[in-house]
């Protein structure tokens, strides 16, 4: 026979596989907000918080990695990068904004490719959203910074956003 405790067993699997699917999907599809999700599970006391907020977290982690090797693995990536860019007339104002799109792309790509700026700017944009995670994850995948760097910085800032979400719903 199967007892009350073995159901609540089942019921956080089950909301943790949830969970998890929704934060991929929130990764990806900036309009899915993991927040909200998390406030959700809370406010209506069906869902335990601390499991969505877990789930979204390794959920969201698994879908800014999808991004980041999709940048890192797209096809003709490693043959574009030899290349040297056109040249671009600094007379006019167009030419002035490409180069200097340019230079502030080899810049982030740079930062996030050192250690010293790659790991705290990847942490910082995970847990508070400056910058926004969506676009770290497109340029790092671009840089020299590991996979797994990128991962686990991914997954603890947004494990510390999460958690504290699902902690402080708790106190209401």
């Amino acid at each position: 026979m199967i007892g009350p405790a073995h159901t609540l067993d089942v019921m956080w699997v089950w909301q943790l596989v949830l969970a998890v699917g929704f934060g991929i999907g929130s990764a990806v599809v900036p309009v899915l907000n993991a927040e909200a999700y998390i406030l959700g599970a809370g406010v209506s006391g069906r869902l335990d918080p601390l499991a969505a907020a877990i789930g979204v977290s390794v959920g969201q982690t698994i879908g800014k990695l999808a991004m980041f090797l999709a940048v890192r693995y797209r096809p003709g990536y490693a043959a574009r990068r030899t290349k040297e860019p056109k040249p671009v007339d600094l007379d006019t104002r167009w030419g002035r904004f490409v180069q200097w799109n340019r230079d502030l792309s080899k810049r982030l790509l740079d930062a996030l490719s050192d250690r010293r700026w790659g790991i705290p700017v990847t942490l910082l944009s995970a847990s508070v959203g400056i910058p926004p995670l969506y676009g770290v994850a497109l340029i790092a995948g671009a840089s020299r910074m590991s996979v797994v760097t990128f991962t686990l910085s991914v997954l603890a800032g947004r494990l510390a956003r999460f958690v504290l979400l699902a902690l402080g719903i708790g106190l209401f």
